[in-house]
């Protein structure tokens, strides 16, 4: 393979990503299914053309990261706080459900069918950890197929937005308290502190970004100048986020976005400088990396019935335990489907908590590949489980009054 094979794999991506978009428009799906299904059609687990490089993993983790600051540009921040405590519940009970059926499942499996080949592994260890994987959400297909049915900015797309940042936050703190289980060197309490750090620190860089900018908006008519600071500020906090806090990258960008959209002075021309470099590059390529990670190895017919089973729990526990959240908000029953449709993916996010389980021996590689499966059935079938919970409540009145 020579050294320029990384060009042809790009063209491949972009031209696959968007043809089969268009078929997905075409059967009214949403476009992002296809990008999803190109990965999976031209990666390991089909054709084998394309492999996930370290050169694809980092473009596409830009890309996410651009997904989630025009998210935070599109947000309506007064609308946000007023879904503060619905966003809470929605997040607490989207973690607490699949965690418990997440372990109860695995729990079922390992004693009953599947002791003798899940491993020398601590089976009661190994469900806990299982069940702190389906806690996971991965917010970004969600954005897109919002984004699309233009239904980001909604009070929907507020609480899911919202409810997303906390669960990563909830799922930080459930990975470390499992992690600590088997590796003495994680300490719950620093990590407790580092989040309640973060939090402060971003609200004072918040508020000195807020004025910064603001002046030399004001004062400045260079637009190219203010496009390439936003850019660099909005990687720098997602760089912060992630190394120095241990919070996910998407948040800093998510915030940085919010900053822009305070500040309010070209956020409209900024939004579109930077959506078209995401949707004409780096989102396709983030989309397809998702179905890039999908390698199958062979699998025992009770392996497969677990991993359909999982599947089945995934989605039923995210809908569920984010739609009871919802409707103790006052949100209609239409409204509760969605959010709860909305929180299923659970992407890139589950696999790392998944491979921070591989790396400290918690999960077996038997465990590994049902794991896959569920990241990719609920990555596909989230944005197509929206469109159809917004499509069908187009005959009515979307409309709710949340609490405060």
């Amino acid at each position: 393979m020579n050294s320029y094979y990384f060009l042809f794999e790009i063209s491949l991506i972009l031209f696959l990503t968007k043809l089969l978009g268009l078929i997905s428009r075409r059967i009214k799906l949403p476009q992002v299914v296809g990008a999803l299904l190109a990965g999976i059609i031209i990666g390991p687990c089909v054709l084998n053309i394309v492999v996930e490089s370290e050169f694809i993993a980092n473009l596409s983790e830009i890309g996410v990261i651009f997904l989630m600051f025009i998210a935070g540009l599109e947000t309506d921040i007064d609308a946000l706080k007023k879904q503060g405590k619905a966003s809470f519940v929605i997040a607490l009970l989207g973690v607490l459900i699949p965690f418990i059926l997440g372990f109860g499942t695995t729990y079922l499996f390992a004693k009953f069918g599947m002791d003798e080949i899940m491993g020398d592994n601590n089976l009661f260890l190994q469900s806990i950890f299982v069940g702190v994987i389906l806690t996971a959400t991965s917010v970004s297909i969600t954005v897109e197929t919002l984004r699309e049915m233009g239904k980001l900015n909604s009070s929907v797309g507020n609480a899911l937005l919202g409810a997303a940042i906390i669960d990563d936050i909830l799922g930080i703190i459930a990975l470390s308290v499992v992690s600590s289980f088997a590796d003495t060197s994680v300490q719950i309490s620093i990590i407790l502190l580092k989040i309640i750090l973060y939090f402060g620190f971003m609200a004072v860089v918040s508020f000195i970004l807020y004025k910064v900018l603001k002046t030399w908006f004001t004062n400045s008519d260079n637009f190219k100048r203010h496009v390439i600071a936003v850019i660099g500020l909005c990687l720098l906090l997602a760089y912060i986020s992630e190394v120095y806090f241990g919070v996910a990258d998407i948040t800093g960008a998510f915030i940085t976005g919010l900053i822009i959209s305070a500040v309010g002075l070209k956020k409209q021309k900024i939004m579109f400088a930077v959506d078209d470099l995401s949707y004409a590059f780096l989102s396709p390529i983030f989309f397809a990396s998702i179905g890039l990670k999908l390698v199958l190895p062979d699998m025992s017919i009770m392996i497969v019935i677990y991993a359909i089973v999982l599947s089945l729990v995934a989605i039923i526990s995210k809908i569920a335990g984010c739609g009871v959240g919802a409707k103790m908000f006052k949100f209609s029953n239409r409204e509760s489907l969605q959010i709860g449709s909305g929180m299923v993916s659970r992407g890139e996010v589950a696999l790392i908590v998944a491979n921070k389980g591989m790396k400290l021996r918690i999960i077996s590689n038997i465990i590994f590949a049902p794991i896959l499966i569920v990241v990719i059935v609920t990555t596909v079938i989230a944005p197509i489980l929206l469109k159809v919970a917004f499509v069908k409540s187009k005959t009515g009145v979307n409309s709710s009054t949340v609490a405060n």
